[in-house]
């Protein structure tokens, strides 16, 4: 049973003669799934697949690797941190409870002495005991609402790309698209993108542009003294004539694209399905989604050759002349990623056998013996070089006898239950060899709407790009500096197969270590980025073939391979290109970089099926949302429309995902010290008795309404530096690269200053009541008293603390901040200030409104917050003036207007459109 679903391999018995069954193969295309209606069909020979828990979905049913952000593995190392700071206390208090009480007087004071019971109980059980009772006591440092307030920043704040009308396109009536919210904030962590290049660098709407039959060029519209003639819509020759013998080939060629095309519009699943041609005229031509597919085909009509239909396994093509050449379907050689080719065997109303074969140039020119093969090779490099994609054609004649060798040759590889796969491709290699070359193609796909300033835009941020892709090297080379991936000034290295032919891997290898390392220094102060404005910049092509060499172990048999040398040499490159990439390779090329000593956060984004593979692999994957089906978007964290809102997604997004998720976990951790170390100091005055400093609604109410919605609404709307700044100055992504806010020393500094501030509640408090603090009716304060002033100087100060913090205000903001501290007044008054019926005893009854009726209490309250939030201010200032940052010299420089190309940011969609764009049909 095959869990793939878009594969099935069996095969069918069929006994019209008991003694002799007829074998035929079953592929995916015999399957019907449930639901599926059969129509026009006499009878079938069928059989029930894939039941009970034998079902593709069950077959699929197992856990996937889920994705995790720098930041939640950062945030569950500091839990684990506080973990071992509250088993510490637990067990000092635990320890100096015993030492207290090892005297008789305080272990069994007059007012409470001890059972006989309480005497006899076991030591070791008593400790344990109270150890798990300090362990409640001081639980509250752990932040468990922390997890529950980031689940619901992740999942509210991924509305922003969902509403963003900036990263809306028009023309396709798509809008960005969240499937996973879990990593947000590694949005503003990526280091390394990678990047396929047809339909998501380029538009994928390809032009025919030019055909070489034979050695003889063909163009679009005619050419007079360089001049295109506007009226001339046929394709033209714009050399010497081909004679009689390229006039054959001429007609082979376009017939051999003719037939291709058909069975590949046959075989097309992947898109809605064929779709009528517009320029098909009174000819019912039909053409399939492909984009390259379209371009040929309309340069074939061009020529006066259409395809009618294909009906009952025979084709009609429409030639020049008007005559209908009737073809029959023998065989279907698919096309795979692996063997970039396809070919179709026909039998045309003459009875000749004929082996069509179309497929990429590196893929066709080893296996032709015959034709204009360096006539033909000459302009497919020409057109590489210009960045046209190229495709050649050939064919074959084959005998009776050689048909029937092919079909039994084709037939035992279908058949197979074991290695279906492998075995169709060794026959395919068998049978596409001895070709001979007809011609090929050209065609155009231009470079997406800001490409260019998008690839240069995260290069300045610090992030390195690669492009993988399946193109030849010649036609992607062009393409990379099209779009700024290689500058004018890059040095380019190569690590190709024709390299390879020259010199050995080692040699290659270390000769290009040599080259790159000499300004290695130089790039090491800009290595981040890969770019250097003094030193000479280099840029990497490596090719498929190269990659599986780099990958393989070495011939002596040590474990070692070229990885890390190559790894180094890719380092102190600006740009990386690998062409004649397979799908897997693409995955292979990112899980070297994921894995790498570096660790660092990479992006994979491309647009169609092949892939996925580097999609999943990746930290974050984005799909874009193309002409080639929704494979990548469906398999993708994110989908987006075009490559340029990559730039904002990651910029702009990113980079405020990541500011905000990383102050409010700091933000947690600092508050519950707050919290919860005031109640440990308690312990060393009221003899490790496990009484709590604050009253029980306080506990419970802290983080769940007095403290939460300030810092959840600061981690939805805080935008430390202007939507406009970001996108105008990409350098500021680099200050929170490595993240940057949640390091070692980052966090060492929130917890200080937690236990700094908490030191300022509790002994200021008690210097304050040292003396008998008396109220003006001469009532003396008493331990609820104290524990409810540390307590209300403590919301205070740490609501304050976060305002502070606050850049970005607006009436949400001042709501929610001012309005949890009226809140708290409010309820401390109504819970302390009312008789509740449904309580036994009321221990805080009036102890509020006592509290703020002396004067005394509201002089510590003003002073102890004052020093509680001094030491953070005076660092700030100290630090914005003599160690700036680039974000913090932007937020003192006056604000600079936007570049006239770049839109006015529109208001918070939090604030301007509550409800998400509705998607056009």
């Amino acid at each position: 049973m095959q869990p793939d679903l878009y594969r099935f391999v069996g095969r069918i018995n069929v006994y019209s003669d008991l003694n002799d069954p007829v074998v035929r193969p079953l592929g995916s295309e015999n399957l019907l799934l449930r639901g599926a209606t059969l129509k026009n069909t006499e009878k079938i020979f069928g059989v029930a697949v894939y039941t009970g828990m034998e079902t593709k979905m069950a077959l699929n049913y197992q856990s996937k690797s889920q994705k995790r952000s720098a930041v939640e593995k950062s945030m569950n190392v500091f839990l684990i941190v506080y973990l071992c700071i509250l088993i510490s206390k637990a067990l000092i208090n635990t320890v100096l409870k015993y030492v207290w009480q090892s005297d008789p007087f305080r272990d069994e004071p007059w007012y409470n002495q001890k059972t006989e019971s309480e005497r006899q109980r076991n030591l070791f059980l008593r400790a344990f005991t109270d150890f798990l009772a300090f362990m409640v006591l001081f639980n509250y440092i752990i932040p468990v609402s922390m997890y529950v307030t980031v689940e619901m920043q992740k999942f509210l704040g991924s509305y922003f790309i969902a509403w963003d009308e900036e990263m809306f396109d028009e023309e396709m009536g798509e809008g960005p698209l969240v499937n996973t919210s879990d990593l947000n904030e590694e949005l503003g962590q990526v280091e390394y993108v990678f990047t396929d290049k047809t339909g998501t660098l380029t538009e994928n709407n390809m032009e025919f542009k030019e055909c070489c039959v034979g050695g003889h060029v063909y163009v679009p519209h005619a050419v007079c003294n360089g001049q295109v003639l506007p009226d001339a819509s046929a394709i033209d020759m714009i050399d010497a004539s081909p004679g009689a013998s390229g006039r054959e080939q001429e007609e082979l060629f376009f017939r051999a694209l003719c037939l291709c095309h058909t069975v590949q519009v046959k075989e097309d699943d992947e898109v809605d399905g064929p779709r009528k041609s517009p320029d098909a005229g009174r000819r019912s031509a039909y053409i399939s989604s492909s984009p390259d597919e379209v371009a040929l085909v309309e340069g074939v009509q061009r020529l006066g050759f259409t395809y009618l239909r294909l009906k009952d396994n025979y084709m009609e093509i429409l030639n020049r002349d008007n005559d209908v050449e009737r073809f029959e379907l023998l065989e279907i050689l698919s096309f795979d990623s692996v063997r970039r080719r396809m070919s179709v065997i026909v039998r045309s109303a003459a009875g000749e056998i004929y082996l069509f074969c179309k497929g990429a140039d590196s893929s066709i020119f080893p296996r032709v013996i015959e034709g204009k093969v360096e006539q033909i090779r000459s302009r497919v490099e020409h057109n590489a070089v210009e960045g046209l994609r190229t495709l050649c054609v050939a064919y074959r004649r084959l005998t009776q006898e050689e048909h029937e060798g092919v079909c039994k040759l084709l037939q035992a590889a279908r058949v197979a239950l074991q290695d279906r796969e492998r075995k169709l491709a060794e026959a395919y290699e068998q049978i596409e060899k001895n070709l001979v070359l007809l011609g090929a193609t050209a065609v155009e796909d231009r470079l997406q709407e800001k490409a260019a300033d998008t690839i240069e835009a995260l290069q300045k941020a610090g992030i390195k790009v690669w492009v993988l892709t399946g193109d030849k090297m010649e036609t992607a080379a062009a393409t990379c500096y099209a779009c700024k991936l290689f500058r004018r000034g890059t040095q380019l290295l190569e690590l190709t197969t024709k390299k390879l032919e020259e010199q050995n891997l080692h040699d290659v290898l270390f000769e290009l270590s040599k080259t790159v390392l000499r300004c290695g220094a130089s790039l090491t102060r800009d290595s981040f980025s890969g770019l250097s404005a003094e030193m000479q910049d280099y840029g990497l092509i490596i090719d498929g073939a190269a990659l599986s060499l780099v990958l393989k172990p070495r011939e002596d048999g040590s474990s070692g391979n070229y990885r890390e040398l190559f790894l180094e040499i890719c380092r102190n490159c600006s740009a990386v290109l690998c062409c004649r990439m397979a799908p897997l390779q693409k995955a292979q090329i990112v899980k070297l970089i994921k894995f790498s000593k570096e660790h660092p956060i990479t992006l994979a984004i491309g647009d169609g099926a092949n892939d996925v593979s580097m999609i999943l692999e990746a930290h974050v994957g984005i799909g874009v949302i193309g002409k080639e089906g929704r494979q990548a978007a469906r398999n993708s964290d994110y989908a987006i429309p075009r490559f340029k809102h990559l730039r904002k997604m990651l910029l702009v997004h990113g980079h405020f995902y990541y500011i905000r998720v990383s102050e409010l976990v700091q933000y947690f951790f600092y508050k519950n010290v707050c919290f919860i170390f005031p109640q440990f100091l308690y312990q060393f005055f009221c003899g490790f008795s496990q009484q709590t400093l604050y009253d029980t609604a306080y506990l419970t109410l802290y983080n769940i309404s007095f403290t939460s919605l300030p810092i959840l609404l600061y981690s939805l709307m805080e935008q430390h530096v202007g939507v406009d700044t970001l996108r105008r100055d990409p350098s500021l992504y680099r200050d929170i690269a490595k993240n940057a806010l949640l390091r070692w020393r980052v966090f060492i500094y929130w917890t200080f200053l937690g236990v700094f501030d908490a030191l300022v509640f509790f002994f200021g408090a008690y210097f304050m009541f040292e003396n008998t603090t008396v109220t003006s009716n001469g009532q003396i304060f008493g331990n609820w008293t104290f524990g409810t002033l540390v307590f209300t100087v403590m919301v205070f100060t740490v609501t304050l603390k976060l305002a502070l913090d606050t850049h970005y205000w607006t009436w949400i903001n001042h709501l929610v901040i001012w309005g949890s501290l009226l809140f708290y007044v409010v309820f401390s008054l109504l819970w302390g200030g009312i008789i509740w019926p449904f309580l036994s005893y009321q221990r805080m009854y009036y102890v509020f409104i006592q509290m703020l009726s002396s004067g005394p209490a509201w002089l510590a309250i003003v002073l102890l917050i004052t020093v509680s939030l001094l030491p953070d201010v005076l660092k700030k200032v100290l630090c914005r003036q003599l160690w700036p940052s680039a974000t913090e010299r932007v937020q003192r420089s006056p604000s600079r207007p936007a570049p006239a190309d770049t839109a006015p940011s529109p208001d918070w969609p939090l604030l301007k459109d509550p409800e998400p764009r509705p998607r056009r049909e």
